[in-house]
């Protein structure tokens, strides 16, 4: 069973909605994506409805090659605000649900990260969480250096989350007195060095801010290789995965917290999160009519061009549409993703055409449909069999995908005991019910 008593719930925000054709829906506003006040209003949908935290997609680069299909799509990071500099509004125009965003191991330094990171924490009153990436896109590495081997962006990922969480212990609690009448503005007995140093990584210390309310905000990991399920069961509290099914969904839970006993970690310092690309109405033929209207707005090119992007960039255009999908070399990019799609284009022997059309929309990830009952139902059979301690709703179009959750399966949820009725906290962590970690303490 899931290691908490009701489930957790998150949302995944791409700005017009995870549908590839999203943005073409007439109730989409087309530039959502640079458009602060829209976030806003889909934060605040997240937030009536309880949500855990919403989580903000990024990459450092758009994603694709293919100048023709990326024209014609609004979700490959073309038009889209920095993450943290829209969590400022986000924090301040809420004051419960949590805000995470994706920060890459490989184009940062862990000092800058930890630093705006623990920013948003103390801004939020401990509301902050990151989701740790390596960058599979090699679009992004032309704007740095050239792209590391997929093992080499992991080993340096996992060093990367040792430094931040170092840095964020650069203080005991309460040091920071701020005593006016003794003139002592912190105790300096209360600093904690660091002085890390690697070959990679060189970083004294300390963070120049105090330990934030949630000590650590909360670590997101995503990987879903060998390497990723590893960095994961080290670093990750929030384990973010692409599982279409029950039993593929089942054999990941099992497998990654298997792992947690070799790096000292307790079952319950973990919650994992499918994600789930849902249609949802008051009838199932409307919920069937919602995901009609979006698949119809699909344009060709970007349905061929996104699966290119989405098997590790390669040249499929001399392929038949009508026959299987060819043989692949291994990715240098998202490899979890790359054994998904082939894997799932083999079980179900689809054709190019096929796995195209299924991509376009979910991009590999778990699809139900139906009224609120039924997806409800679904949700219910995979928290209470060993596949998720709760899931990432990966809304086809905002804002109308999420209100939907919010007011049709939330309340279904609710109703059955599986998800919270108010916050239960103030901190991220609280929500989560992850427990506070200790500080490293003085020498």
């Amino acid at each position: 069973m899931a290691v908490d008593e009701q489930m957790a719930i998150s949302a995944f925000l791409y700005p017009t909605g995870y549908h590839v054709a999203a943005w073409r829906h007439p109730d989409v506003p087309a530039d959502a994506g640079i458009d602060a006040r829209h976030y806003i209003e889909i934060t605040r949908i997240a937030e009536r409805g309880k949500f855990d935290f919403i989580f903000l997609p990024d990459s450092a680069g758009i994603r694709g090659r293919d100048m023709e299909a990326l024209s014609r799509t609004a979700v490959r990071y073309v038009a889209q605000l920095e993450p943290f500099t829209l969590m400022g509004a986000l924090a301040v125009s809420t004051s419960r649900i949590g805000l995470t965003a994706t920060v890459s191991s490989s184009y940062n330094e862990p000092y800058h990260v930890a630093r705006k990171i623990a920013s948003v924490d103390h801004m939020t009153g401990g509301r902050a969480g990151w989701n740790l990436v390596t960058s599979q896109n090699p679009e992004e590495a032309f704007n740095f250096d050239a792209q590391p081997d997929h093992d080499t962006r992991y080993a340096r990922a996992a060093e990367f989350a040792e430094v931040v969480r170092g840095l964020w212990d650069s203080w005991e609690d309460g040091a920071f007195v701020r005593d006016k009448e003794a003139g002592l503005f912190f105790r300096p007995e209360g600093v904690v060095p660091l002085d890390y140093r690697s070959e990679r990584f060189k970083v004294r210390g300390p963070l120049n801010m105090p330990r934030s309310p949630q000590g650590h905000p909360v670590t997101l990991q995503a990987g879903s290789s060998e390497a990723g399920k590893e960095l994961g069961a080290s670093s990750g509290e929030v384990i973010f995965t692409a599982q279409p099914t029950l039993q593929e969904a089942q054999a990941f839970y099992k497998d990654l917290r298997s792992r947690l006993a070799r790096y000292g970690r307790a079952q319950d310092e973990v919650r994992v999160l499918p994600g789930v690309f849902l249609f949802v109405g008051r009838t199932r033929q409307e919920a069937r009519d919602k995901f009609e209207q979006l698949q119809e707005l699909i344009d060709p090119v970007v349905g061929l061009g996104l699966l290119s992007s989405e098997l590790g960039h390669v040249d499929l255009s001399g392929f038949p549409l009508d026959g299987p999908l060819p043989p692949l070399p291994p990715s240098n990019a998202g490899q979890g993703r790359h054994k998904l799609l082939v894997d799932l284009a083999a079980r179900e022997q689809l054709t190019l055409r096929q796995l195209s059309q299924l991509v376009d929309g979910s991009r590999g990830h778990w699809q139900p449909m139906g009224s609120a009952s039924d997806v409800a139902d679904e949700l219910q059979e995979w928290y209470e069999n060993d596949a998720a301690d709760g899931f990432m709703i990966m809304a086809p179009a905002l804002p109308a995908g999420l209100s939907d959750f919010v007011d049709l399966v939330v309340p279904e949820l609710q109703r059955r005991g599986l998800f919270r009725t108010d916050y239960r906290g103030r901190t991220l962590r609280d929500h989560l019910g992850l427990a506070r970690p200790a500080g490293r303490v003085p020498q």
